[in-house]
């Protein structure tokens, strides 16, 4: 169901019923929890096991939209396989931000899959209170779909900025007003204490680099809740789907990180991408908006939608391993 003209009194449209939510909500903590267990012991992931998690990550959301197709049809199924690809793409930008916090900080090895849950936790609480504030905010009006447009198209603007002046993924951990604030008032261990964000050292209470790390990964959480959540409200109006698709993104993050930290800096145009597809949606938005005020006005469907996002994917994702390549010295004759 794409988008449709709301009026004050309206409230967007959901596929699920409370027994949907609940089975989806009870599958999401049964998966969380068994993360937790997963990572109760200190270990260092090794890239067998990171692909195999990763797989089961990826084959779950494949089968959601497949019951989706199933119970509801063609259409709700393209919004969540689109609004997934999104939120995916996003998220992977995610991991590079998660990248630089875990070697500003110097988490060890065996303590970044802690880290990396605490970051997917507070990333699905935060968008999910988004979720809900878009959800209320539809209700008062089509207004908020030029909202969204335009937060979009400012996003999209930084971040094509920042990837041209070769700024992206930039981190400078004493700037972070949460860790500055914390090094204030709390006095910080000189090392980590496992997983233990909080110890009584000399008769007094003390945080660890973890729990900075930690107040660190939350606060870069809210910055990319902001632009997530208006971008899959661009594919889709039902609040059940554009939660789905943001739980699906996020849970994987964890085990794909170890899968392509080799690899994320390689990707060296995927801000370029994800300018065009923040960019690209933003206007999907204000077309929306326009049509409901001038009929004659296009709209952008969302198989066309979907059709956009992966070739622009597979553009970025071709250019950066060719220009990656080019830039690796010759190999000595």
């Amino acid at each position: 169901m794409s988008p449709g003209i709301l009026t004050a009194a309206s409230a967007p449209s959901s596929v699920a019923s409370v027994t949907l939510w609940s089975v989806t909500v009870a599958g999401l903590l049964l998966l969380l929890a068994i993360d937790i267990v997963l990572t109760r012991r200190p270990h260092e992931v090794h890239l067998r096991e990171a692909v195999t998690w990763s797989v089961f990550y990826l084959v779950l959301p494949v089968a959601f939209g497949a019951y989706l197709w199933g119970a509801f049809g063609t259409t709700v199924a393209v919004e969540f396989y689109t609004g997934y690809v999104v939120e995916k793409s996003l998220s992977v930008d995610n991991l590079f931000v998660f990248m630089l916090l875990l070697a500003a900080f110097a988490v060890p090895a065996e303590l970044t899959q802690r880290v990396l849950l605490y970051g997917i936790v507070g990333a699905l609480v935060l968008r999910a209170i988004f979720i809900a504030l878009g959800a209320a905010a539809l209700q008062s009006g089509t207004w908020v779909f030029l909202l969204f447009g335009a937060v979009l198209l400012a996003t999209a603007g930084k971040v094509l900025k920042e990837a041209r002046q070769g700024e992206a993924h930039a981190v400078d951990i004493d700037s972070m007003r949460s860790v500055r604030l914390l090094r204030r008032f709390v006095p910080v261990t000189g090392g980590y204490r496992g997983f233990r964000l909080v110890v009584r050292e000399g008769g007094r209470l003390a945080i660890t680099p973890l729990a900075l790390a930690t107040v660190a990964v939350f606060a870069t959480d809210i910055v990319f809740a902001v632009d997530s959540v208006p971008a899959v409200y661009g594919v889709t109006e039902d609040p059940f789907l554009v939660f789905a698709t943001n739980a699906f993104a996020l849970l994987g993050l964890r085990a794909l990180y170890f899968v392509l930290r080799s690899a994320l800096a390689r990707l060296r145009h995927l801000n370029y991408g994800l300018a065009i597809i923040l960019a690209f949606i933003g206007v999907k938005l204000l077309l929306h908006w326009a049509h409901g005020v001038w009929a004659w006005m296009p709209e952008i469907p969302t198989a066309a939608s979907l059709g956009v996002i992966v070739v622009v994917l597979f553009t970025v994702t071709v250019t950066s391993l060719r220009a990656e390549r080019a830039a690796e010295p010759p190999a000595d004759a």
